[in-house]
């Protein structure tokens, strides 16, 4: 008879914040790719209200990206959101666990558990495993602790917006021209340099050398992933001085006419660089520089694969 023992690993942490403001942390998934480093993308592909099933994307090493599939389910009283994995990946025979959240004083006492069995029962996977899940735990409850701890400051120092375009094409055309990230440095104007790595179907990393329009330059590492042909995500895993985080997407809605294409981004200022805008720069004026710099690059590459996708199709 195989194994079947389940072994178990537990972490919790304080955090100095009211419960409300954590659970929604936890609740807010697809959140987590700005805030949580190796979080990538979330697609939430069920929601029943108590409910969710959800895929994620996240990083593993600096080359390569992991995605599962979780079911997640809420308490009715808030104490508690529980998930499962859905097939987990080998040596994983069973992968689960739950976040808890107990009020203390004004504070928030956060539990977050896994509870796994192996494929083959063996103790000495399972020692690996354990240890695995508990760095992952730790890292986890290190990210929600900051994030609730310091959200009326991450409320500020986060810039998100979209700038969205109308291509009388193809989708197909749109999507090509953003995705083919090794053809960019003949393409797009202000990208000097970029080494591609494609580890998977659907998954590139390239580090990329890129000119703005005050003249400066910076080179960042960035993992894109895809799903289908209508969205292309982003996270940049080695970032501008600037920034303690920048995440988005590029986005193909068909319509009638033809193609809506959105670029979206979400950056977040790291107030010990704003020095490099000048002296006396402050968060605001931060923010208005990363609309400007931010929005003319992906607004310059929208009317790039604009120009690309209608030239093929004979517009």
């Amino acid at each position: 008879m195989p194994n079947t023992q389940q072994y178990s690993v537990r972490d919790e942490l304080l955090v100095a914040a009211p419960v409300e403001e954590v659970r929604s942390l936890v609740e807010d998934v697809v959140g987590w790719t700005q805030l949580h480093k190796p979080a990538v993308h979330v697609e939430i592909l069920a929601d029943s209200g108590r409910e969710q099933r959800v895929r994620h994307w996240a990083v593993a090493g600096r080359d390569s990206v992991r995605t599962w599939t979780t079911r997640r389910t809420g308490a009715a009283d808030g104490s508690r959101i529980s998930f499962v994995h859905e097939d987990p990946e080998a040596p994983f025979a069973s992968l689960g666990g739950a976040w808890t959240f107990q009020e203390q004083d004004g504070k928030t006492l956060v539990e977050m558990s896994h509870d796994f069995t192996t494929a083959d029962g063996g103790r000495a996977g399972a020692q690996e495993l354990s240890a695995r899940l508990r760095a992952g735990t730790r890292d986890y409850l290190r990210t929600l602790g900051h994030a609730a701890e310091n959200r009326a400051e991450l409320d500020r120092l986060i810039i998100s917006f979209t700038d969205a375009l109308f291509i009388a094409g193809d989708i197909n055309d749109a999507y090509d021209y953003l995705w083919e990230a090794d053809k960019w440095e003949e393409r797009i104007p202000h990208i000097a340099k970029l080494d591609l790595e494609e580890p998977a179907p659907g998954v590139q990393f390239f580090d990329m050398l890129t000119s703005t329009p005050d003249g400066s330059s910076h080179r960042t590492r960035s993992v894109r992933v895809t799903v289908e042909t209508d969205i292309i995500v982003y996270k940049q895993t080695e970032l501008p001085a600037l920034l303690d985080g920048h995440t988005g997407h590029w986005k193909f809605t068909r319509t009638p006419e033809g193609v809506i294409a959105e670029a979206r981004h979400t950056a977040t200022i790291k107030p010990s660089a704003l020095h490099i805008l000048g002296e006396g720069t402050t968060v605001l004026d931060a923010r208005k520089y990363l609309r400007r710099v931010l929005s003319a690059n992906s607004v310059s590459n929208l009317r790039l694969a604009k120009a690309y996708a209608e030239e093929r199709a004979g517009v």
